[in-house]
C-alpha cells in the first residue's frame, strides 16, 4: 500500500505549494484508498484536524506518512479542515 501511495504522488506532482487545495489532495492521494474500502471511510466522521493532520505526517498502521514535500503544511492543513468539517470532497 505504500507503494501505491508513493506512485500515487508520483503522478499527481507533489511537491510544496503544487497542491491546489485539499479538495485536490483528497482526490488525488486520499482517494485511492478511503473511497475504495482500503482505508477507513473519512466522510462524516468529522475527525479532529489535528488528528488528521498527525496521521497524515506519521502514518497509522496500514497508513503511509506523507512528507511536506509530498503534501505541504498549506494544502495538509486545508484537506484536514475540509474532512474535519464534513465538506463533500469527491464528485459523486
Amino acid at each position: 500500500m505504500i507503494i501505491a501511495a508513493g506512485a500515487m504522488l508520483g503522478g499527481a506532482g507533489a511537491g510544496a505549494g503544487q497542491w491546489r487545495d485539499g479538495v485536490q489532495v483528497y482526490e488525488k492521494v486520499c482517494s485511492h484508498c478511503h473511497e475504495a474500502n482500503v482505508g477507513p471511510v473519512l466522510k462524516g466522521r468529522q475527525l479532529p484536524v489535528a488528528y488528521i493532520e498527525r496521521v497524515v505526517r506519521h502514518g497509522n498502521r496500514a497508513m503511509p506518512s506523507f512528507r511536506p514535500s509530498e503534501i505541504d503544511d498549506a494544502a495538509l492543513a486545508d484537506v484536514a479542515r475540509l474532512i474535519g468539517a464534513g465538506a463533500p470532497l469527491v464528485k459523486e
